[in-house]
């Protein structure tokens, strides 16, 4: 009984530190920590901010290299109701083409040359929080495709598996291109995030 009793007492105490981090976390990220400005354009940032908080859409980030995109995404994500979840970033420009899908979906052992364990994906790893895809422009024509079925499934196939794996993760996605401009070029596919209805939030510097 004493050591049960010892057990429960370590299990409030965790709890208790697990609260206070968040507690912590959620300071940090908070707007008024982490996104500075008073221009006119950067104060019509925080109304779609606290919209998106709000909801679980999915949530288009724009604007120049450098000015925070990644910093809009976290406070997002730390002041929504997925802050407990993990906040896993994928810089899309850094992983090279023959990589990217089993970055984001994973792989099974022998996938490949050079597949000698299985691997957990980024959308798996993201589950039941936020998965931040930054420069989205730059991912292969090809691998669009699979991210839009995704998108519409909610569930991804490892390579080298049939089986499909739920998952249960926000999508936001961050670009300094003009994606309209890169679908009448032909460089992206037309893709409408499920849940986003086409909606935007523009990150001003």
């Amino acid at each position: 009984m004493l050591n049960t009793i010892e057990k429960i007492k370590q299990q409030q105490l965790l709890q208790t530190k697990i609260t206070r981090l968040e507690e912590a976390v959620g300071r940090k990220y908070s707007f008024e920590n982490r996104l500075i400005g008073k221009s006119e354009d950067f104060q019509k940032i925080f109304p779609l901010i606290q919209k998106a908080i709000q909801t679980n859409i999915t949530v288009s980030i724009t604007g120049e290299t450098g000015t925070g995109k990644e910093e809009v995404a976290k406070a997002i994500h730390y002041n929504s109701s997925r802050k407990s979840g993990p906040f896993i970033a994928v810089n899309m420009a850094a992983i090279p083409k023959e990589l990217a899908e089993s970055e984001l979906f994973g792989h099974e052992r022998g996938a490949f040359t050079g597949a000698l364990n299985s691997r957990t994906g980024r959308f798996e790893e993201s589950n039941s929080g936020t998965l931040f895809l930054d420069e989205i422009g730059e991912m292969d024509l090809q691998l669009q495709a699979k991210l839009l079925r995704v998108l519409q499934e909610k569930e991804v196939i490892k390579l080298g598996s049939n089986k499909p794996i739920k998952f249960d993760a926000r999508i936001m996605v961050a670009t300094h291109k003009n994606l309209q401009e890169e679908v009448r070029r032909g460089a992206f596919r037309k893709i409408y995030f499920s849940g986003c209805l086409g909606c935007k939030l523009k990150y001003l510097h």
